[in-house]
């Protein structure tokens, strides 16, 4: 019989009792044994397995009444019988922070501090005989009624070691999963830097020098710079998508998603699942899939859709990439293309920089899966960076459309394009007009520099007509480099030049003078030349200038 699939599920007990499909990575556990590191940092994308790992961590190494022994004796640790002795031996500590996002201060500290009373709720036993003084009984019923004040919140996961640790007489283990969801969130709340400061304490407290601890492992999307949160803390190792520790322990290998697919009678669609929801890396280890994704086209017999893009919102992400400038832009039309684009990557994201640090911003593209390695990773060298899948494509191409869908409507957004193409410039003028006025608020773009959102038309033009046309831009032809080419596929359709001036606050010319001298400049520096070069007879000439939010277009056939 076909087991069922555990979508939305991420309690490994319930998995394993319930007989849902799961794919062991149980080795997972033998890892971080042998690394040895008291606590690890394992930031991966989302949706990657991550809560499902660390609950196979609390189920594996937690002391407690019941004998959880028997959710692990068919998988891969139990075979290797030096583990076995560890099971069932630390009382444990798991908080998860995934749906601690909230709009403001005060909603995530309380959401917060309902968190934690619930685990402190988990170990009532604690309050048995004597164990705490009564002092510290005070401190424990204050945590649980939610009536702690901050200062108590930042010692609650250390006072909470303590106590475990003496009731157990050993140490614990610590399991916090998505810590870097609330930043995210006091981000874009613009809270982000009281939030920092409370997450600073209440990690440093637990995790620096403290005798209580035996192990604690983090999971999140990002590592967050170590000024921001982990100031101090020398205790941790952080093991990154540029790292070799953990490579093959979050995501799914392709033997493990061939042997799902012949399960469900799949098999055969292998190949179309490795161009949607392959291509990640990690380290050295690469053809990763995205787990989530698999799973939701398996459950709709198959079919392909962008089931991870549409998990989470996607706002700061959309922010960055709308505000960025022209250069991330054009790196983004490359990416587009299929292209692959070389930057150095931090190994912390500092909020606080992502808009004006482009270094920052590829890292949190690449940390979110947004992008990927292109190959293994070298100490020093920039990353070879890509867009990983179809699916993930998909996510740029709505966003961009959502974009020109907030300047002008959708059926004029088509309109726009296929007026283009069709050579009919009076229409596209018209309609190219309107977008300028009112893209310059959607990309906070200054009027004065108004030029600039022609990246975003290019966009628009990559994902509007990449079906028709090969859309490039800053590239050489003839005598020079043209500013934008479209390139059709049909060598009987229209070919088109574009070319781009700016006049400045300054200058002693005027709209129609650099139009004509746009128009030249296609015919002199012979920017036809590829376009002839491949057959394409039906050429158009397109000159754009700018002046603030004005513009002028004019056009010319060959």
């Amino acid at each position: 019989m076909k087991r069922r699939l555990p979508i939305g599920i991420s309690d490994f007990k319930k998995v394993i009792i319930g007989d849902y499909a799961y794919v062991d990575k149980s080795l997972f556990i033998e890892e971080i044994v042998e690394k040895g590191t008291q606590v690890a940092l394992i930031p991966r994308p989302r949706r990657f397995g991550k809560t499902l790992n660390l609950s196979m961590l609390r189920y594996f190494f937690e002391k407690g009444k019941e004998d959880t022994s028997y959710l692990f004796k068919k998988l891969k640790i139990w075979k290797l019988k030096k583990y076995r002795a560890l099971q069932g031996q630390f009382p444990v500590i798991f908080l998860t922070l995934k749906d601690v996002k909230h709009a403001s201060w005060e909603e995530a500290f309380k959401v917060l501090c309902s968190l934690i009373a619930q685990e402190l709720e988990r170990h009532r036993y604690l309050l048995e005989n004597d164990v705490l003084t009564a002092k510290e009984k005070e401190l424990y019923a204050k945590i649980v009624s939610e009536e702690a004040d901050k200062t108590l919140i930042e010692q609650s996961l250390r006072l909470l070691t303590e106590w475990l640790h003496r009731y157990h007489r050993i140490p614990v283990i610590l399991l916090i999963d998505e810590y870097d969801t609330p930043v995210h969130a006091a981000y874009l709340g613009k809270y982000y830097k009281i939030f920092i400061d409370f997450m600073r304490n209440w990690l440093s407290a637990a995790l620096k020098d403290n005798l209580s601890l035996e192990r604690g492992v983090l999971t999140g999307i990002l590592r967050i710079a170590k000024e921001s949160i982990f100031s101090g803390l020398n205790s941790v190792s952080t093991f990154t998508i540029l790292s070799e520790g953990f490579r093959d322990k979050f995501g799914l290998l392709e033997s493990e998603v061939d042997e799902l697919l012949t399960h469900y009678n799949l098999h055969r669609q292998l190949p179309e699942f490795r161009q949607w929801y392959d291509g990640y890396r990690v380290g050295s280890c690469a053809g990763l899939y995205n787990p989530w994704s698999v799973l939701k086209s398996i459950a709709e017999e198959g079919a392909l859709a962008p089931f991870w893009v549409n998990t989470s919102d996607n706002a700061l992400t959309k922010h960055l990439i709308a505000q960025g400038t022209d250069d991330l832009k054009a790196d983004l039309e490359d990416l587009l293309r299929g292209g692959v684009i070389e930057r150095t990557i931090e190994e912390g994201i500092v909020f606080s920089h992502l808009e004006q640090n482009s270094t920052a911003i590829w890292s949190l593209l690449l940390y979110s899966g947004y992008l990927t390695l292109d190959a293994t990773p070298s100490y020093g060298i920039p990353c070879r960076l890509r867009i990983p899948n179809v699916e993930v494509r998909e996510l740029y191409k709505s966003m961009v459309v959502e974009w020109f869908m907030m300047s002008i409507h959708e059926y004029k957004y088509k309109m726009l394009l296929s007026s283009l193409v069709q050579g009919d410039i009076d229409t596209f003028s018209q309609i190219f007009r309107e977008f300028m006025f009112s893209s310059v608020s959607v990309f906070d773009v200054p009027a004065e520099d108004s030029e600039k959102i022609y990246h975003a038309f290019v966009l628009g033009m990559l994902i509007g007509l990449n079906s028709q046309y090969e859309v490039k831009s800053n590239r050489e032809s003839g005598l020079g480099r043209y500013d934008v080419m479209l390139i059709p596929k049909n060598k009987s359709d229209l070919g088109i030049i574009m070319e781009f001036k700016k006049i400045g606050r300054f200058e002693k010319t005027d709209l129609e003078a650099a139009v004509a001298s746009a128009l030249q400049q296609i015919e002199a520096k012979q920017y036809a030349q590829e376009l002839l070069d491949r057959g394409v007879q039906r050429i158009l000439y397109l000159a754009f200038a700018f002046e603030g939010k004005e513009v002028l277009i004019r056009s010319k056939f060959r």
